[in-house]
């Protein structure tokens, strides 16, 4: 059950919505459900004789009663409830036991309270009411209506319990505003997908991610053909910004502005500044114009983000929450900068992930002290590395990054759920499915191609391999040689070993990297693992015939092609040397 509180000025204008045909006819039968005294309140719904402005003067009269001055601007209180899809349908006495519980937690009319603000509430769906009220009590005091977004959130989660209806997720003041109705309404006029506020929120997220300083995140919203201003004091500094939509104007021609406070909470530029000032990246490194070196850039930027990616999952599963905090600010960066430069092939639902997690970036747990310079870095390394391909090496070291971005979801939503943070869990869920969806789409060819090359084994190399499996992972082995990645497994193993690699040792280390109880597929979590520790290439080539036995295991043989830009050439690992504990 959801509450959306709003003030206007407009009784009328706002009554004869409520009782209209609404915007696409999609209004019907609407008449009261409970008011503030039956008798006094005429139903037009119903009523023939009775008139929408006789009930706007009934409502409005404690406010008429006042003198010009003392009249509030804004007078009328307007707060929606509706059900969650799937709930049952409300009878009208229902739906009046749900008005007066609300009117009375928000304060607008308490129980017993005879002096109270007149209200009403109609119904003209299954679904929903809207409760209208004036905000001027009948002894001509202001209701003490004190945070009533969060009381009315209250008491509807105490009703959906009683009435047997979906309990959905508190609010904790920490969400972005959401647009209003009449935003609503003039996207769907103007045929746009969604309101200027909701592009400006994105657009100014983008234009931060990976920034290093004010004036870069300045530049990129100018690049982002947005419009601009600034308010500066008479010292020169600046004091905020705002930001409008080309285009978007108002009823006398003037831009829309919405400033960044107005956009999210952590969107204003004081908050900017101690993101910026905490968690700046590192300076860029010397980038070569080669094109060999341009068309590395992608895929290298990814491989280095999957590395930091995880670290950040071992922060979130340990006891620093303002570290955690930081973290998961810089993990909605690092979404925002894949999903800028993501191929066609997964650039919806990372844009998705990365609109869903916005909300996981926020809470209480304040990280104003945290360093997250390393994962903001990796946001902005893949800015500056320009747009992947959905093909080769870059879709290989895509699919090595969402594979440990699915990680990160999760580890977000266990985090948050420890805290309380529903919202922010959820959110996180949500963020993770896309990312799922995003993983599938962007592994299918990598992942088919090393599954070929497995399958191609001869059997006692694959059985040697399945003998490594069961001595370090032997609770899981079986499982994991019925998984479908389990040829993508053997061949990566295979392809370890041409390079240098001992199997069995950089198994245990992408095994000890971290736990593997949260993973879809293990067998993909530990490819993706295999191939970044052993600075394997992202991809594969066809399977090259082998020599018999032994000799052929221990001769390394990629070719260049096979081989990413972060390679340092074959080497074996030290049977002692492990990779950090996540």
């Amino acid at each position: 059950m959801v509450p959306d509180i709003s003030t206007g000025s407009r009784t009328y204008g706002l009554l004869n919505y409520l009782y209209g045909p609404g915007r696409r006819d999609e209004h019907t039968d609407p008449h009261l459900v409970a008011s503030w005294m039956p008798g006094l309140a005429p139903d037009p719904g119903r009523d023939p004789a009775a008139t929408l402005k006789q009930l706007t003067d009934r409502l409005d009269l404690p406010v008429l009663a006042l003198p010009k001055n003392r009249r509030p601007a804004r007078h009328v209180w307007h707060c929606p409830v509706r059900t969650a899809p799937g709930d049952r349908q409300l009878t009208d006495a229902e739906w009046a036991e749900v008005a007066r519980r609300i009117v009375h937690a928000t304060g607008i009319a308490e129980a017993g309270d005879d002096k109270a603000c007149r209200w009403i509430a109609v119904r003209h769906a299954d679904d929903h009411i809207h409760l209208v009220a004036t905000l001027v009590r009948e002894d001509g005091r202001r209701p003490r209506r004190h945070e009533d977004g969060i009381r009315a959130q209250a008491e509807c989660r105490k009703i959906e319990a009683e009435f047997g209806l979906q309990i959905l997720n508190g609010g904790d003041r920490t969400a972005a505003q959401r647009p209003t109705s009449a935003e609503r309404s003039k996207a769907e006029r103007s045929g746009r997908p969604e309101t200027p506020r909701e592009t400006l929120r994105e657009s100014v997220r983008h234009s931060l991610a990976g920034a290093a300083s004010e004036e870069e995140f300045f530049h990129r919203l100018t690049e982002a053909g947005l419009r601009v201003e600034k308010r500066i004091a008479p010292s020169g500094d600046t004091l905020g910004y705002k930001v409008a939509l080309p285009g978007d104007r108002n009823r006398d021609g003037e831009p829309i502005w919405f400033s960044g406070s107005k956009l999210a909470p952590d969107l204003s530029l004081p908050r900017i500044r101690q993101r910026l000032d905490a968690g700046r990246p590192a300076d860029d490194a010397h980038i070569t114009d080669r094109a060999e070196e341009r068309a590395a850039r992608p895929a290298r930027a990814r491989r280095q983000a999957a590395t930091i990616a995880e670290r950040a999952v071992s922060i979130l599963d340990g006891d620093d929450d303002e570290n955690s905090a930081a973290q998961l600010v810089g993990v909605g960066e690092l979404l925002d900068a894949i999903a800028q430069t993501s191929p066609a092939s997964t650039r919806k639902e990372l844009a998705e992930a990365a609109r869903a997690f916005e909300r996981a970036t926020r809470s209480h747990i304040h990280a104003e002290r945290a360093d997250n310079r390393a994962i903001r870095s990796a946001a902005r390394g893949i800015i500056r590395a320009g747009n992947a391909l959905g093909k080769g090496e870059d879709g290989g070291a895509t699919a090595m990054l969402l594979s440990t971005t699915v990680l990160v979801a999760i580890a977000a939503v266990r985090w948050h759920s420890a805290r309380g943070h529903a919202q922010q869990a959820a959110a996180a869920q949500r963020a993770a499915q896309h990312l799922r969806s995003a993983y599938r789409s962007a592994s299918a060819v990598p992942m088919n191609a090393m599954r070929e090359q497995g399958r191609r084994l001869p059997e006692p190399v694959r059985e040697r391999y399945a003998s490594t499996l069961e001595a370090v992972l032997p609770e899981q082995a079986d499982h994991v040689r019925r998984e479908p990645g389990w040829d993508a497994l053997a061949a990566t193993l295979d392809q370890a070993e041409r390079a240098g690699h001992t199997p069995d040792v950089l198994l245990q280390q992408a095994i000890e990297w971290r736990e593997l109880d949260t993973a879809d597929s293990v067998t993909e979590v530990l490819v993706w693992r295999l191939r970044r520790i052993g600075k394997l290439p992202a991809t594969t080539a066809a399977p090259r015939a082998r020599t018999n036995g032994r000799t052929a295991q221990s001769l390394p043989h990629s070719s260049p092609s096979q081989v990413p830009e972060t390679s340092v050439g074959p080497h074996r690992v030290d049977g002692r040397s492990r990779g950090p504990r996540r």
